[in-house]
């Protein structure tokens, strides 16, 4: 087993590539590699070899530097079985409960779909990180682009049942605009209102919201709060299904 070392790479205009070195093997990963610029630029300065590119889903800012990037370093890329035909380069499919291996640290594989059919996480225990793209995001989550409001708030359960120091890397820097609507729809937590404006502090300085912890997106993220019941109060629905809140948090995000 081995504690990861964890790069952030923004990339376009709000994504985050994540580079993983092992320390005791040096071998390395890199998350969703949307452009190859970046990270290529990274590991020439640092003078690294990727040996594996982890992809979570097909969408093309998670995926349009895979070809480059595998063709510089003969790169293995991975992806969930269901995308073989929809992730570039794929060389092995990977399901719920395999094991990718980053040198001698171990990622767990979670299914993790709503915001595609395919998507998919990485958590790894060992460092206590998951990598969850566009499933969590800090105060929100991902759009239901090819999956239904249950499958999304499934996953996102299945993220907030990691444990609460889990470090939680996501793919977007959307925070800001999701603390805003979680506001709107929590205004009584203070939790929500410190964080908001740690993170307003945060942006300033130029830096970055990713990681959050699967603590603090408890306390604060309203699609992880779906029985709460300020906010089932505050929707108008306090005798409904989790599901049917969360149903109603993400139509109400997309016209936010």
């Amino acid at each position: 087993m081995s504690i990861l070392d964890i790069q952030i790479i923004p990339a376009f205009s709000d994504n985050y590539i994540y580079l993983l070195t092992c320390p005791e093997t040096k071998k390395v990963a890199v998350i969703d590699p949307g452009s190859a610029k970046p990270v290529l630029d990274f590991v020439d300065q640092n003078n690294l070899k990727i040996d594996k590119i982890l992809c979570t889903h097909h969408h093309p800012d998670h995926i349009g530097g895979n070809q480059e990037v595998k063709k510089r370093f003969s790169s293995e890329v991975i992806g969930f079985v269901g995308d073989k035909n929809r992730i570039p380069g794929i060389d092995k499919t990977v399901v719920e409960g395999d094991i990718v291996l980053v040198g001698n640290a171990e990622a767990h594989v979670l299914e993790t779909p709503g915001h595609t059919k395919g998507h998919i996480s990485y958590y790894f225990p060992e460092s206590r990180a998951v990598f969850c793209a566009d499933t969590v995001f800090s105060g929100g989550c991902g759009r239901l682009f090819e999956g239904t409001a249950l499958q999304m708030h499934i996953s996102c359960q299945k993220i907030a049942q990691l444990p609460d120091e889990t470090k939680v890397f996501f793919a977007h820097e959307y925070t800001q605009s999701n603390l805003r609507f979680a506001l709107s729809v929590d205004p009584g937590n203070q939790d929500l209102k410190n964080y908001a404006k740690k993170v307003e502090k945060i942006l300033e300085e130029g830096s970055y919201t990713t990681p959050s912890t699967v603590a603090q997106e408890k306390k604060i993220n309203p699609f992880l709060r779906c029985h709460d019941e300020s906010i089932r109060q505050n929707i108008g629905l306090s005798d409904a299904p989790a599901e049917k809140i969360f149903q109603a948090l993400r139509t109400q995000k997309n016209n936010f």
